[in-house]
């Protein structure tokens, strides 16, 4: 090795750049073997190092959103999921409510694949470059609540509007009290317009009072959440069970 090609090793170190400079050697043999031009090896070792960031850039946007499992879209069997609009969800996969700062309601019992889809769509978002958080609302509620305490409310609320896409899993399976009502109330308009949601529920909006327990309030929130909202009925069947009883029978 000459004196450049360390001093190369260097510049690619001091760079940031260590795809190129961990196949620099094997790009070098390989554009002397087949006569590259100047343009096309720079090219190749370009392509290399932004496909390694970006593999770097989902798997830290993975981390940093929190999923509690991994779910696709790819892996979702819609065909034993008939209360599912397939179309619908496939259509907001595209991506369009994210840049439309549209959010996306999906209301139905227990098991019957919202958390599922809302993930799946979620790693859709994530491979279009977009931001995302996820949260359960009784762990939001909790989280709200401590910030305030600690008077970290302004801080965490700049995280929570940070985010493209924020979901929020389980809304509405324990009732809250009346200062993390108000909270969640304040977060959530927060949002109005600035950014997307996906929210899951088992109720119906017109039992949303029932957690809120304010009628005004809940009116206020809904008309929020749901102004060009995409809202998806998914009351049916548990697509839970269903699978458990057929890997069972299997």
């Amino acid at each position: 090795m000459n004196e450049h090609h360390f001093q190369l090793e260097d510049y690619l170190k001091r760079l940031r750049l260590p795809a190129i400079r961990a196949q620099l050697d094997v790009y070098l043999r390989e554009a002397n073997e087949q006569q590259m031009t100047y343009e096309s090896f720079l090219y190749h070792l370009l392509q290399l190092e932004v496909a390694e960031r970006e593999i770097k850039r989902k798997e830290l946007a993975r981390k940093q959103a929190r999923f509690p499992v991994e779910k696709t879209l790819a892996d979702f069997y819609f065909e034993r999921a008939p209360h599912v609009p397939k179309r619908k969800v496939l259509e907001i996969a595209e991506g369009n409510y994210i840049y439309d700062k549209r959010n996306v309601l999906m209301i139905g019992n227990s098991g019957t694949g919202k958390t599922h889809i809302m993930i799946g769509l979620a790693q859709i978002a994530i491979e279009k470059g977009y931001k995302v958080r996820y949260y359960t609302a009784a762990g939001l509620a909790n989280e709200i609540m401590e910030a305030q305490d600690e008077k970290k409310l302004l801080q965490l609320e700049k995280k929570w509007l940070a985010a493209d896409l924020v979901l929020v899993d389980e809304l509405g399976y324990i009732p809250y009290h009346k200062r993390a009502a108000e909270l969640m109330f304040q977060f959530f308009s927060s949002r109005y317009e600035k950014g997307s949601m996906i929210i899951t529920s088992n109720r119906e909006f017109n039992k949303w009072n029932e957690v809120f327990h304010d009628d005004q309030m809940t009116a206020a929130l809904l008309d929020r959440l749901t102004h060009k909202a995409h809202i998806l009925d998914m009351n049916g069947e548990s697509y839970r069970l269903r699978e458990t009883l057929e890997s069972r029978s299997i």
